[in-house]
């Protein structure tokens, strides 16, 4: 479907306007606006559940030129509550395409601005910080859309992994797989699934809210905690179940929101950042091999440095190369490893996805000594 051109505008919290043109669903939307420097993968960008409450500002001028497919999907809709687009593409061309962004964006009532200064945005974010903003195409009522504005929550205390993760347990892989691991999802990507499957995992994936018995029950091998949206200190349950399950001595491996859970279930602490780090060119050193690899990443939340060292129990394990937050750790008593990005990328490079196979290793060391 070709988009009506009407206009739309973007209003920062900060009070700052652009104005521009409407893709995607006509409307309002509100969130934490955010920037992302791929220059590929938007589609399994906008279905990733951790952008869940977010606005996305893509980096890369040019979006939606080779539509949707159905296999490059993160979850089954978007989650993104809004993108922002320099140059947005009415029209697709791509072997094996399932139709264009525009059809996929209105399919999932997504609101979306473009033909704005994108470049200009990014900076002023950077410069000013993550703050909330609302896009719509009700332009004429500026002064209604700053106080629609002025009510969002921050995303400083906000827990959102309730709105997309699964509420029933379901099953993933190959029943006679050689582990079985359970999956706690708080926004769980596909391609994290996959990536187990692969390796010879038959997966059970949970709640959020469920029970440490409930996990044990189906004796598991491993333990995997996912990504996911919002503050992870908004979620002392989840917290707690963590430390439970890691006192089993069962191997666990936690990515981004997970990796941030394990260590407030070790006494960490977390912290919000200026901007956050999203997109697929983000440089990690593993301290263990020295080696350096380019990861996606995708959070706004990192565990303290400071806490971390008055914690003699967990080891550093990688650190970002671009400001030295802290980006993996471990465990010295316990099977227990995780990181602050997506080993699992898509999209991304595959640096880091031996971090799914040194998780196997581990669940196989336990396996032998039992």
């Amino acid at each position: 479907m070709i988009r009506t051109i009407q206009p739309a505008v973007l209003i920062l919290q900060d009070g700052t306007v652009f104005h521009g043109k409407s893709c995607g669903a006509v409307g309002t939307t509100t969130g934490e606006i955010a920037f992302n420097t791929a220059m590929t993968g938007y589609q399994e960008v906008f279905t990733d559940p951790s952008y869940y409450g977010q606005v996305l500002v893509m980096a890369t001028a040019h979006i939606g030129n080779y539509g949707v497919h159905s296999e490059e999907i993160e979850s089954e809709s978007c989650k993104v509550s809004g993108i922002i687009i320099k140059k947005f593409s009415d029209i697709a061309s791509r072997i094996g395409g399932a139709g264009t962004l525009q059809d996929y964006l209105i399919r999932d009532h997504v609101v979306g601005i473009c033909d704005i200064d994108t470049r200009a945005l990014v900076r002023h974010i950077r410069q000013s910080g993550a703050q909330n903003c609302i896009i719509s195409t009700d332009t004429e009522n500026i002064e209604g859309l700053r106080a629609q504005l002025a009510k969002v929550p921050s995303m400083d205390g906000l827990e959102l992994s309730s709105k997309v993760a699964t509420q029933e347990a379901y099953f993933f892989g190959q029943t006679n797989a050689a582990f079985k691991v359970a999956v706690i999802d708080l926004g769980v990507k596909k391609n994290i699934l996959r990536c187990l499957a692969e390796r010879g995992c038959y997966l059970k994936v949970f709640p959020m809210d469920a029970s440490t018995s409930d996990i044990l029950a189906f004796q598991p091998d491993g333990v995997m905690f996912s990504n996911g949206p919002g503050d992870p200190g908004a979620m002392p349950a989840q917290i707690q179940l963590f430390k439970e399950i890691i006192a089993t001595g069962i191997p666990c491996f936690g990515i981004c929101l997970g990796h941030q859970i394990i260590g407030l279930s070790q006494g960490l602490s977390t912290v919000k950042m200026f901007n956050g780090h999203r997109g697929i060119n983000h440089p990690i050193k593993n301290l263990i091999t020295g080696k350096s690899e380019i990861t996606s990443q995708n959070h706004g939340f990192v565990i303290s440095h400071d806490s971390v060292k008055n914690n003699p129990n967990i080891d550093i394990t990688h650190i970002h190369l671009n400001d030295n937050t802290i980006a993996g750790i471990r465990l010295k008593d316990k099977p227990v490893f995780s990181v602050q990005y997506h080993p699992e990328a898509s999209a991304g490079p595959h640096d880091s996805r031996y971090l799914f196979d040194q998780f196997i290793e581990a669940m196989k060391a336990v396996k032998v000594t039992a």
